[in-house]
């Protein structure tokens, strides 16, 4: 059985893999979901200061406290960037990483590479123009679902997202991250795709090709970008065929 450490999304909390949680562990496994700094039940802990390393910090930090060995690190979207950055410091308490809808990030990229360059200066705008000025609300729906599938989110799901999401330091968007992980041979590589990642990949795009090719082995679960809302408990049984 394996020990997940579930780290979610911008704007999301531990909350968000309650039910993928109680379906591992209903499958014998130990699944920890984590709240990262200045997110939901801990939005009171960021500040100005809460960056990038802030969270790999966290995640580090609590696989540390923990005394977890052979770690499973679970990464859904955002939560790519930070994990990528936590799995090189963690030696060899690390077993697995899974990127959710992601992927691993390259040492100098940080979020707001991701995104064209108009597209990042408005979010820039947005975050100074908020009064908080180092906070990114979560978007309206409309705008959200342009870039991310609400695949599979039905009326009761989206208000349940719109209501738990928690703004998002935006420091962990603006800073690059200074180290990529250096993974040893024994550490297992996994993609799951859902339809944001899959026509990414089935198109050939040349930067994400190493996904598609040992040691990398991919999972693919046809619902949006949030399956741990969508499809909890089929992502589950992924996570579940993933360290069978």
């Amino acid at each position: 059985m394996a020990t997940f450490v579930l780290v979610p999304g911008a704007w999301l909390g531990a909350w968000a893999w309650k039910e993928t949680t109680r379906a591992l562990r209903e499958l014998g496994h130990t699944a920890l979901p984590l709240t990262l700094t200045g997110m939901a039940e801990h939005a009171d802990r960021g500040g100005p200061g809460t960056d990038l390393d802030t969270h790999i910090a966290d995640i580090t930090g609590f696989v540390e406290r923990n005394d977890l060995r052979d770690v499973t690190l679970v990464a859904h979207s955002y939560a790519a960037a930070p994990v990528t950055g936590a799995a090189g410091r963690l030696g060899d308490r690390l077993g697995r990483v899974i990127y959710v809808d992601s992927a691993p990030f390259a040492a100098g990229m940080r979020m707001l590479d991701l995104m064209p360059p108009q597209a990042a200066d408005e979010l820039c705008h947005q975050v100074s123009a908020s009064g908080q000025g180092w906070r990114l609300p979560m978007p309206p729906f409309e705008v959200l679902g342009l870039s991310s599938s609400l695949d599979g989110l039905d009326a009761g799901r989206l208000d349940e997202l719109r209501t738990h999401a928690t703004p998002q330091p935006f420091g962990t968007y603006t800073q690059r991250l200074a180290e990529a992980a250096e993974l040893g041979p024994g550490v297992d590589r996994v993609l799951i795709a859902c339809h944001d990642f899959t026509g990414l990949l089935d198109a050939g795009v040349p930067m994400l090709a190493f996904l598609n090719q040992p040691p990398w082995r991919r999972f693919d679960l046809p619902t949006g970008h949030w399956p741990m809302l969508s499809a909890p408990t089929e992502l589950a049984g992924v996570l579940d065929s993933a360290v069978s």
